[in-house]
């Protein structure tokens, strides 16, 4: 299953990445953010695994064009992204796949940097997002700020990550536990950042648990 590079115009704002399409009716349609790498082989992959779980997944190219090898350049591109334009990006993504595709509802899924703008997206009503899930995104707002979300969030951290500290991922979860807000945030034992990239970061046991569970919680909320 092939996806495709794509360019388009929603609501005024230009929208350009990778759109990968499921056999038959989609179950939903899903946003795929990027890490801080840019919209590489990798995060092309992840949407196609999810187009074969039957979701119709686009993955926006945030950084317009340019992927990073070196976490140096990685960190310049994180460092130089305008937010404000990123947020226009995915809630114009989103309004898309609704408007354009047939999907009635959509979530949202980002890894590492796409996490914090997964997260974001949660936040922001204008994103209209139905169900999100967060991997290892860090920068977390505090719990004023967190619970204003209203859609369902699942979250997937390492134990071993020495940028998300564990009381950290236990505020977000008690927080939207007491904004009533249906969530399911774990943290497993021996992985570190960014465990379900194929780097050597990868944790192959928490990565296949955070698939099976993103496949669920996604077609449970998006169907």
């Amino acid at each position: 299953m092939a996806g495709s590079l794509v360019n388009v115009e929603h609501d005024g704002v230009k929208i350009a990445g990778y759109l990968a399409q499921p056999t038959g009716t989609p179950v939903g349609g899903l946003i795929v953010i990027q890490e801080w790498w840019g919209l590489n082989d990798d995060i092309k992959g992840i949407a196609d695994r999810y187009a074969a779980e039957g979701f119709l997944a686009f993955a926006p190219d945030m950084y317009h064009g340019e992927v990073a090898a070196e976490p140096d350049e990685a960190r310049k591109l994180a460092m130089s992204l305008e937010r404000d334009l990123a947020a226009r990006e995915i809630d114009a993504a989103i309004a898309w796949l609704k408007a354009e595709h047939g999907v009635s509802k959509v979530g949202c899924v980002g890894f590492c940097m796409g996490g914090g703008l997964t997260l974001a997206t949660a936040i922001r009503p204008t994103s209209n997002v139905d169900a999100v899930h967060v991997y290892y995104g860090g920068g977390m707002p505090e719990a004023d700020v967190l619970g204003a979300i209203k859609a369902p969030v699942m979250g997937s951290y390492g134990a071993e990550d020495q940028g998300i500290p564990a009381d950290r991922v236990d505020m977000l979860r008690e927080t939207l536990t007491k904004a009533g807000v249906e969530n399911d945030i774990k943290l497993y034992d021996g992985a570190a950042h960014s465990f379900f990239n194929a780097g050597p970061a990868h944790h192959e046991a928490a990565s296949a648990d955070s698939w099976t569970r993103s496949v669920g919680w996604f077609k449970k909320h998006l169907n």
